[in-house]
């Protein structure tokens, strides 16, 4: 082999080495490119769910008050309705209590 052949040999060995290294700088190019967008894409998505975080804090401080003043009318409700049973349950009392003073009448007044 002459000392031609074996430069001819050597650059054609070299632009394969380079080619390669050109394929490789392509594909690692794309490859950034790609994270670069997946990058992207990840904190439009984080931005996207903090908003709903926030969306969503908001709404359940909202239902918090909603709860606590229909706990506050359930409270007051059920106040009323133990005035009312109470009342009931004397007005009963003492309409037995007056009964049964009829009753001890009637039958006092019997022969």
């Amino acid at each position: 082999m002459t000392t031609e052949e074996r430069f001819e040999r050597i650059e054609h060995i070299n632009a394969g080495i380079a080619e390669e290294r050109r394929k490789d700088r392509e594909e690692y190019k794309a490859l950034w490119r790609d994270t670069q967008r997946q990058l992207n894409e990840v904190g439009i998505r984080l931005v996207q769910f903090s908003e709903a975080d926030s969306r969503l804090e908001v709404r359940i401080e909202q239902l918090a008050d909603i709860i606590t003043r229909l706990a506050e009318e359930s409270r007051a409700a059920d106040k009323l309705l133990d005035e009312r049973i109470k009342g009931l349950v004397s007005g009963f009392g003492e309409f037995i209590a007056k009964l049964d003073q009829r009753l001890t009448r009637i039958e006092g007044q019997r022969p």
